[in-house]
């Protein structure tokens, strides 16, 4: 139990690590990471954790997907307290890192609507629904699918690559959480939060009545 514990904080600190850190270096290079790169980051790091511990925690690396499987008895409830603290610290570590190394950085990373929050509530509705769904399609419903991770990675660094300029697609309440916390950037957290957690139980609820349907 503790091994897993120790790897959703290493899986979700170099996720964040990656990921903001890709978003952070963009900023502070003037762009030459670029948009897409970025994008990239996120869906390859996404993919690389998978495969790296995917087999001993599950490399859950978000809140919203542990909650996910647990309600729907995927995931035992007893541990999920643990996973959540275990990825938050991993996303704070992670976030402290990066302010240690680019203190000038002013959002390290955050989450920020560049619109109203109400079009970024929706977009993470249906972002993490879509993420979820696929993580239940390829690496829930159907183990030992040696390729979920690459269809997990590609589908966050899709999104990240459309959406992100309007909602910073996160997808993952401990990945907002953890640079907002730090960099203080605090005021549209809650999207992010109540958001992912509400997409990832649509995904799994649709998924639960889909499988029962007759052909």
């Amino acid at each position: 139990m503790y091994r897993n514990y120790i790897l959703e904080v290493l899986g979700t600190f170099f996720l964040v690590f990656v990921g903001c850190g890709a978003m952070v270096i963009n900023t502070e290079t003037g762009g030459v990471i670029s948009h897409t790169g970025v994008a990239l980051s996120w869906g390859l790091i996404v993919m690389v954790i998978i495969y790296a511990i995917g087999g001993l925690s599950g490399a859950h690396l978000n809140p919203a997907v542990t909650i996910g499987l647990a309600v729907i008895k995927k995931f035992d409830i007893k541990q999920v307290p643990g996973y959540i603290v275990a990825q938050l610290l991993g996303a704070l570590l992670a976030a402290y890192t990066l302010k240690l190394m680019f203190p000038l950085n002013e959002t390290l990373g955050s989450s920020l609507p560049s619109g109203s929050w109400e079009q970024s509530f929706i977009l993470e509705v249906i972002l993490t629904f879509l993420l979820m769904y696929v993580i239940l399609r390829t690496a829930v419903d159907t183990e030992g699918n040696n390729m979920a991770p690459v269809a997990i990675g590609a589908t966050v660094g899709l999104e990240a690559m459309f959406a992100g300029p309007i909602c910073g697609a996160s997808m993952n309440p401990a990945r907002s959480i953890g640079p907002a916390l730090v960099s203080g950037h605090t005021e549209h957290l809650w999207v992010y939060v109540v958001a992912t957690i509400l997409g990832a139980l649509l995904a799994v609820g649709l998924n639960e009545i889909t499988k029962k349907m007759k052909n």
